[in-house]
């Protein structure tokens, strides 16, 4: 079990989110970055998709009453456990009683806290994600507050022998290369239905200039600050089905890209949508940083996405050989 000390400035319980239900106006949600988040699983032996802790900038305080295998991968945001930095992407034992706290937010946005087992949350409506604006799923469909209490399955690795000390192998995933939260973000995107009606000046600008990300962005979208764009079609448009990356122009001339608490549907002009294989990098981005933008044809990002999806596969496969797992545990922990 948990304690929630504090909870941090956005700390919520996500999995991959529920698919099946935008036509009754119920969004997908589910972690901004699953790259990261299944990463995170994998470390302590959980499948893919199980539920963890999704932390925003700053992080919250959290008491382990049990022993427990965690794995925290994303953005690095200073974690510490007694005094001692907590290693990133990489399995770590903490022991019964320890205090986990976050500091400074060094790079990226999202960091994804799993606990071997996955989060014990009730699923809703076929996933334990946490539907801020609906309100259900995860802890009633809210962030951590204080005092709060989490309970997880019971994992698959083993206890370490000496269980009462921090232990964390030598060893890590080498992620740079899948997320880079170095310098400013390059975002691949299919030209949308409305690409063509942007004059070729808008075309140049959105795909050879930096837009800034506004302090005014969230889950919901991100909102863009830089080269005004106007379409020669300005007339009103039927609302359609949007997705998570859709990069939206609404009539002030600044985009904005939907996030994964989007709504279902919209009725701005869409440019078009940013790559999956890029969403991991798109859900680091956080206020004041700098990100550009790059027009990729549909085949070219169906094909980079799938070489992602086998590398996620084979890195699954070679850690559970450094564990000796047993698969996907049900057990509740006291």
């Amino acid at each position: 079990m948990i304690r929630v000390e504090q909870p941090g400035l956005l700390s919520t319980i996500q999995d991959r989110g529920r698919s099946g239900w935008q036509h009754l106006g119920i969004t997908p949600g589910g972690v901004m970055d699953s790259y990261s988040a299944a990463v995170a699983n994998i470390l302590v032996g959980n499948p893919p998709d199980a539920a963890v802790l999704e932390i925003t900038l700053h992080g919250p305080r959290l008491r382990f009453e049990n022993g427990v295998w965690l794995a925290i991968t994303g953005a690095y945001l200073s974690p510490f456990i007694e005094g001692s930095a907590v290693p990133g992407w990489r399995p770590v034992w903490v022991p019964a009683g320890s205090l986990l706290r976050f500091g400074a937010p060094r790079s990226g946005c999202r960091a994804y806290l799993a606990v071997a087992g996955g989060f014990a949350v009730p699923p809703v409506l076929g996933s334990r994600s946490t539907d801020l604006r609906a309100g259900f799923g995860g802890l009633d469909g809210r962030p951590l507050r204080a005092n709060d209490l989490l309970t997880h399955y019971a994992g698959s690795v083993p206890i370490p022998d000496d269980s009462w000390r921090l232990h964390a192998p030598k060893w890590c995933v080498a992620w740079s290369q899948e997320l880079s939260l170095d310098g400013p973000a390059r975002l691949r995107f299919v030209p949308g239905p409305d690409w063509a009606a942007l004059p070729l000046a808008g075309q140049h600008a959105l795909a050879g200039e930096t837009y800034r990300i506004s302090a005014a962005s969230d889950r919901m979208g991100l909102r863009l600050e830089g080269p005004p764009l106007v379409l020669e079609d300005t007339s009103e448009k039927l609302s359609a089905g949007v997705a998570f990356g859709t990069l939206q122009l609404p009539p002030g001339g600044q985009p904005i890209l939907l996030g994964v608490d989007r709504q279902t549907t919209g009725g701005y002009p869409v440019l078009g949508t940013v790559a999956s294989v890029d969403h991991p990098r798109l859900a680091q981005l956080r206020p004041g940083d700098v990100v550009s933008f790059e027009p990729i044809a549909v085949e070219a990002a169906q094909e980079v996405f799938r070489q992602r999806a086998e590398r996620l596969h084979r890195l699954q496969a070679s850690l559970s050989l450094r564990w000796p797992l047993s698969g996907k545990a049900q057990r509740r922990t006291p």
